[in-house]
């Protein structure tokens, strides 16, 4: 398929692109451009329209274009773009995010997902004195150098870095684990007593797949952070305000000492945050002496959009409706998955899932990564052919909203019988 852009942008972008997974790497073929979006469509370059499951990697849980975040962020043009001072609207963005997240009582805004985890984990650093973490292995939490680890030789060893760049400094103290394994977690806190500053965990994994936690799990972690006076940081950059009011925390009913959120609390705009208690965050300068600072932090685009989509989403309160949507959408495509004699699990909570082409239950990474990633391949371009976009990766998490209609959905599942035939 020839395109012109794609062209001139592989001159001029590492790949072709400014974030790896838009390349279709994992999927191959010539990545879509897009030229608008309204709804639950996207409309390229190309003049076809589709059928959006990626929500811009989850922010879009109200649509593209919603008329109550538009507006304002017209009426923000209208007074400035950016101050780099103090305003009214980041507090009262503060306000309401802190009035729906368990056990949350102070916030800082930051621009991107990444910026947040970063900073949450030297918070813990600091508050605690200790330098090492637990993370686990398939979850991410953005490219900070602390994350961009993998799982060492045992699992008791450091990590070693997944990427050139990160120095074995820096991978010695991050330790990994396998997610839903609380039996690693236990070992690793034994293995490095007063060592371990956090264990920060994606309470719904959702970038190996969509990985729901096993029952236990993420109480099993609470318990451990508390004995060994480690801070518990829940990454909700991706569940944060989708798998419920109150985010992965509220829906388990779990409180971490910390989370971090983006996506969704940033309306589409480049927009995170991390929040922790009192007694944490009164270490973060001005008032501490961990340091974090942004040119761009709480700058009023970004915080217009957050507070507006979070306003119009508390108004709607959608997650049960959500729910019962994404239900019925499971239900469909594994009975067509059935039909055409194709092996599948779909796992989700609320409104992300993921379709992986395996025949064992995915629960962790390694059953996530024993998918047939060449039948993904065929389901996402077989889709992609009828006007439905999914994510252009077995290991990405889709995503739907509340404007994705009946009708779409019926028409998600006619296109899914014929994709499925195809990926057999």
């Amino acid at each position: 398929m020839e395109n012109s852009w794609w062209n001139r942008a592989l001159k001029v972008l590492p790949g072709g692109v400014d974030s790896p997974v838009r390349a279709f790497g994992g999927v191959g073929g010539v990545p879509l451009f897009i030229q608008r979006a309204q709804g639950p469509y996207l409309y390229a370059d190309d003049g076809k329209a589709y059928v959006d499951f990626i929500g811009s990697w989850g922010p879009m849980i109200l649509g593209h274009n919603p008329k109550e975040v538009v507006e304002a962020l017209k009426e923000q043009l209208s007074r400035g773009l950016s101050f780099g001072m103090c305003t009214d609207i980041e507090v009262e963005l503060a306000e309401c995010i802190l009035s729906k997240i368990p056990g949350m009582e102070k916030i800082r805004l930051v621009n991107s997902g990444t910026e947040a985890t970063m900073s949450a984990i030297r918070v813990a650093r600091g508050a605690t004195g200790r330098h090492k973490i637990i993370k686990f292995r398939g979850c991410y939490h953005g490219h900070g150098d602390s994350f961009l680890i993998q799982a060492g030789s045992g699992a008791l060893t450091h990590g070693t870095p997944s990427s050139r760049g990160v120095t074995p400094g820096v991978a010695q103290d991050t330790l990994v684990a396998d997610y839903n394994h609380l039996e690693d977690v236990s070992a690793l806190f034994d293995a490095n007593p007063n060592e371990i500053a956090a264990v920060i965990v994606e309470p719904v994994a959702g970038n190996m797949g969509c990985v729901p936690p096993r029952a236990g799990f993420l109480e099993g972690l609470r318990e451990l952070c508390t004995k060994n006076g480690a801070v518990l940081i829940f990454d909700e950059v991706m569940t944060g305000f989708r798998v419920s009011d109150g985010g992965a925390a509220k829906r388990f009913g779990v409180l971490p000492d910390m989370i971090t959120l983006g996506k969704i609390v940033g309306g589409g705009m480049p927009l995170a945050a991390y929040a922790g208690k009192e007694s944490l965050m009164r270490n973060v300068s001005p008032l501490g002496k961990v340091y974090q600072a942004g040119t761009l932090s709480g700058n009023p685009m970004a915080v217009t959009a957050g507070l507006s989509q979070l306003r119009a989403l508390f108004q709607l309160n959608p997650w049960e409706s959500l729910e019962k949507k994404g239900a019925f959408l499971e239900s469909a495509l594994k009975a067509a998955a059935a039909s055409a004699g194709c092996s599948v699990q779909i796992n989700r909570v609320g409104a992300m899932f993921t379709v992986f082409f395996s025949s064992l239950p995915v629960v962790d990474t390694e059953t996530a990564m024993s998918s047939d990633t060449k039948r993904f391949a065929a389901f996402f371009h077989a889709m992609l052919s009828q006007g439905i976009l999914f994510p252009p990766s077995q290991f990405e998490t889709t995503f739907f909203g509340t404007s994705h209609t009946e009708e779409i959905f019926e028409r998600t599942i006619s296109a899914a019988r014929t994709a499925f035939e195809k990926a057999i």
